[in-house]
């Protein structure tokens, strides 16, 4: 956990208004969290810009850089880039709570706000469910499709379920 708290961003010093902070990310960031990547070789770039009121905190953090991927089909490496920006809103109260969306509630005392699992969810935001390289071609798209297994229109029929609509349709 001491590790994480390089990602602090501490704004009890801080007057009202806009401030920035940039923090660069690699693989020992991705380490710190107890989770199997879906990418290898990160190299990216944070940009944090706080907007601090008097009763609240407003965070935009954007993420810029490349991950290295493995391919669904052809199963070769590629570099896919990563970018992708979210905004929270941080408000002040009697303990921790993060249920709401884009609202996390930190306690008043609280001097610095920790941005890291913000960072991270961010990175895998910008993950494609579908991994494919550009280097796919059309062809391999093709006989891909033509050996996937096809949905088929025909449902068998309950006669249970069938007596019951058979009801629905008297009424």
């Amino acid at each position: 956990m001491d590790k994480l708290r390089n990602y602090d961003v501490s704004f009890s010093g801080l007057k009202t208004g806009k401030h920035e902070f940039k923090f660069e990310i690699d693989k020992e960031f991705f380490q710190l969290f107890d989770t199997d990547q879906e990418f290898t070789d990160p190299k990216i770039a944070v940009d944090v810009l706080l907007d601090k009121h008097t009763t609240f905190l407003e965070f935009e953090i954007k993420v810029d850089g490349t991950v290295e991927l493995v391919c669904d089909i052809t199963n070769e490496d590629f570099t896919h880039p990563i970018e992708n920006q979210i905004g929270i809103l941080v408000k002040f109260g009697e303990e921790y709570d993060d249920s709401e969306e884009d609202v996390i509630t930190i306690p008043t005392n609280d001097h610095a706000f920790n941005i890291s699992q913000l960072i991270y969810e961010n990175v895998a935001l910008s993950i494609p469910m579908k991994k494919l390289s550009p280097n796919v071609s059309d062809e391999d798209l093709e006989i891909l499709e033509k050996f996937s297994p096809k949905e088929t229109e025909e449902e068998e029929s309950d006669p249970r379920w069938d007596a019951l609509k058979n009801l629905k349709n008297k009424n």
